[in-house]
């Protein structure tokens, strides 16, 4: 049976800004986004648990990326749908990262990374890029983008957005998880000199 939580509706999204802008520190912030969105409170605590899952995320999230790339076979919506999975995966990097624990984050997240990111930024993200924005609103929750059929009479808003377009902020987006988490890009192998 699948559950369907809906995405943070404009509104919701309004209410969220203007209480983090309204709002003294970051637990507040913090406590804002439980009560918005329905979220039990959790005690952020790193460890070195989160910190392994967190790098293998970010390893993912660039693995799922390789079927993005202009050379793969192309479908739209599997591709948007593609690129929610590669969001997610960058997102809850950081989340693990600075102490969310991964069953909260499935139990409370989810596949909507509006919420991801709007918890990353609470916790220390820092991303501001009102295109990245855009589109996490446009693929969240990104499941809907696998559900499409076609010849569906229920059209699916894309926002405009073009592959390139995509490719070029989800680039952004795990380089800036990268750089915040300070996971390193694994060294390419060296190929064994022979004689």
């Amino acid at each position: 049976m699948d559950v369907q939580v809906p995405a943070a509706s404009p509104d919701q999204i309004a209410a969220v800004s203007a209480a983090l802008k309204s709002l003294p520190n970051d637990n507040s912030a913090l406590a804002a986004l439980w009560k918005i969105y329905g979220a039990e409170p959790v005690r952020l605590l790193r460890t070195q648990q989160g910190r392994s899952l967190s790098r293998e995320r970010v390893k993912r999230a660039e693995g799922f990326m390789g079927g993005l790339a202009p050379d793969a076979p192309f479908d739209w919506h599997y591709f948007l749908y593609t690129s929610g999975i590669v969001v997610q995966l960058a997102l809850s990097s950081h989340l693990l990262d600075v102490g969310f624990p991964d069953s909260w984050c499935a139990r409370h997240i989810s596949l909507n990374i509006d919420r991801s990111l709007a918890y990353a930024n609470v916790t220390g993200f820092g991303y501001d890029c009102p295109e990245t924005a855009r589109l996490v609103q446009v693929l969240s929750p990104y499941w809907k983008w696998n559900r499409h059929r076609p010849g569906d009479s229920n059209l699916l808003d894309d926002g405009g957005f073009t592959p390139d377009e995509v490719r070029a902020l989800l680039t952004a987006l795990v380089d800036h998880v990268r750089h915040v988490t300070g996971h390193a890009r694994p060294r390419p192998r060296q190929r064994a000199v022979q004689d």
